[in-house]
């Protein structure tokens, strides 16, 4: 038998792409090979993967014998060659539990649904060893610090998907395999209804409209992305929809959709357009981008960063189908503090200039 990973682990670099949420694999089967139902053949050579878990896998359709979609009880034969994908599971991370408080919108025996604070990593690793969301979960779950391996204790919650240290917002977290792979499956699949709310800098002139342009690494900085064209290889395709809010001139609020899911998207596509998101410093957010750099100006800007010192972006409307119910099921948070008063201030600071100033 020979096994053969197809995709590597993702890194912070793949933290919000779905294609980054799975692993991919081939075992072919030896000549000398006892026919063998699926599931179990699977099993025996996937030592870190219990049986259950590959059942899962194969109940949402994510192995396949030859071009044929594998069910259970299907009997694999010398020769076969299995593929399949297994959602990711970040392995070998102690997570320490901590008393952390976490803004639960919904909970139930399957998955939860928390709020995010600007400010908070997600996973711990890269410098950033607790004080995470993954940690703040292992307390609420009741996780036992000697065990507590996220491949080891299913009850850690499983991320489906993640989003930026800087970004607040709506984040599922499931409870157990089964619902794992099923959300998986609908972030893959792109039925996941995200909404975001962000401010731009300048004004935009459509009311709404769709960037559509493929995403990939910068080679010049590997912490940054850029759009490349369709075909390049060095990128994955990806499609934001937006539409304006409300305007204030030199600054644009408007609501992101994601009908995909890569890494930075919102923001390299704003960008991308010449509308960085407000303060963002890896997109060219943090500088004075519009408007004419006078002292009082300046000034105000230099205070709406410190009322929102990060990029100005929120996860704002989650909605998926429920794994076990298959009721459609969305939630909404508020704009966060930060970036209400932020708005806030430059609704009071429009008012108090002309219609041409707000127009530069």
């Amino acid at each position: 038998m020979d096994k053969e990973r197809l995709y590597s682990e993702p890194d912070e670099a793949t933290e919000d792409d779905e294609q980054g949420m799975f692993e991919h694999f081939r075992l072919n089967v030896d000549p000398g090979q006892t026919p063998m139902r699926v599931d179990k053949f699977m099993a025996t050579h996937l030592e870190d993967t219990s049986r259950h878990r590959i059942q899962c896998a194969i109940k949402e359709g994510y192995v396949r014998v030859g071009e044929k979609i594998a069910k259970a009880n299907l009997i694999v034969r010398p020769g076969d060659i299995i593929r399949f994908m297994m959602p990711y599971r970040r392995r070998g991370t102690e997570i320490i539990p901590q008393d952390i408080p976490l803004d639960i919108v919904y909970e139930d025996d399957d998955l939860l649904v928390v709020n995010k604070p600007a400010g908070m990593v997600v996973h711990p690793g890269h410098g950033n060893y607790d004080g995470t969301l993954v940690n703040a979960l292992a307390f609420h779950l009741g996780i036992d610090p000697a065990s507590a391996k996220e491949d080891d204790d299913e009850r850690m919650g499983i991320l489906v998907h993640r989003i930026d240290k800087d970004t607040s917002g709506l984040l599922v977290v499931a409870k157990n395999d089964e619902t794992q792979m099923d959300l998986a499956r609908q972030f893959f699949e792109h039925s996941i209804e995200r909404l975001y709310v962000a401010v731009v800098w300048g004004n935009i002139k459509e009311d709404e409209g769709t960037i559509d342009g493929a995403i990939g690494r910068d080679p010049n900085d590997r912490l940054r992305f850029k759009v490349y064209p369709e075909d390049d290889e060095r990128a994955k395709h990806a499609v934001t929809h937006y539409k304006v809010l409300e305007r204030f001139g030199y600054v644009t609020v408007v609501q992101c959709r994601l009908e995909t899911g890569r890494t930075h998207q919102i923001r390299v596509h704003m960008s991308h357009i010449g509308h960085p998101l407000f303060n963002d410093a890896r997109y060219g957010g943090s500088d004075i981008r519009k408007g004419t750099i006078y002292a009082k100006y300046r000034q105000f800007i230099e205070n709406c960063f410190k009322l929102c010192p990060r990029q100005a972006l929120h996860a704002k409307t989650l909605g998926f189908v429920h794994p076990k119910t298959k009721a459609i099921i969305r939630f909404d948070s508020n704009i966060p503090e930060d970036m209400e008063s932020m708005i806030a201030k430059w609704r009071k600071y429009v008012s108090s200039t002309s219609e041409d100033d707000r127009h530069p």
